[in-house]
């Protein structure tokens, strides 16, 4: 496994201590600190590979600075809480973590889940690095809508779209099937993978943000079923 660097945060010097020791023994890198302040600044200065973030923090909370990171990039979330009420969880999911342990957790279990989520990291960048250009079109085009599969970019009459990986996959499956409806479950595969475990509501958090950088993007919500872009019948490519 690469050289990964991991940032813990949590104001409980003991938890942060014992969490850090355990990704220590298991040859990660680690820095802790004790707000989001602190952890804000260094995703702004030296952004680790993957963290592992308490919710209940001074000043700004967890849920707040997941919400940020996730709003830039697709870098793995691990939330640790003694929030326990499924409530708790699910929001921590739709702002975007890519899981939630509830406090007292068993740090083999963290480390476990640690590896798996930076592994699944690992292969998507891979995928992105060397892409299947059997399966790529040199461009897709839905009406104002351009895609540029082999290069991960992506615009909205003509003014590009700042996009993470996540972001990117989710509207190239929409564009490669326009009109297609499809379950919040078709796209935790097709974006996330077979092998992801958080709730579906992730769908409708990544969707809330695709919107919000592309604007008029024709994503539709089908009732009873999940989404699609629509495409007027001169739009399709």
């Amino acid at each position: 496994m690469e050289d990964y660097f991991i940032a813990v945060v949590d104001d409980d010097q003991h938890i942060r201590n014992l969490v850090e020791a355990y990704l220590i023994k298991a040859n990660f890198r680690t820095i802790g600190l004790s707000s989001a302040e602190e952890a804000w600044t260094l995703w702004r200065t030296d952004p680790p590979d993957l963290w592992v973030l308490d919710i209940m923090l001074p000043e700004m909370d967890g849920y707040e600075l997941c919400r940020r990171i996730r709003e830039e990039a697709d870098v793995p979330i691990v939330i640790i809480s003694a929030k326990d009420r499924e409530v708790d969880k699910i929001l921590g999911l739709e702002l975007g973590s890519d899981d939630y342990l509830v406090k007292p957790f068993s740090p083999r279990e963290l480390v476990a889940r640690v590896k798996r989520h930076l592994q699944r990291s690992y292969k998507q960048r891979q995928s992105a690095a060397v892409p299947d250009s059997s399966a790529l079109q040199t461009v897709l085009q839905i009406g104002p809508l351009q895609l540029y599969p082999e290069e991960r970019r992506a615009f909205w009459d003509k003014k590009e779209a700042d996009l993470t990986f996540k972001e990117f996959a989710l509207l190239q499956v929409f564009a490669q099937h326009p009109n297609r409806a499809f379950t919040r479950e078709e796209l935790l595969v097709l974006v996330w993978g077979d092998d992801y475990f958080g709730s579906d509501r992730a769908v409708d958090h990544l969707i809330k943000r695709l919107r919000k950088k592309i604007e008029q993007l024709p994503i539709e919500a089908v009732w009873g079923h999940g989404y699609r872009l629509r495409a007027e019948e001169g739009d399709k490519p």
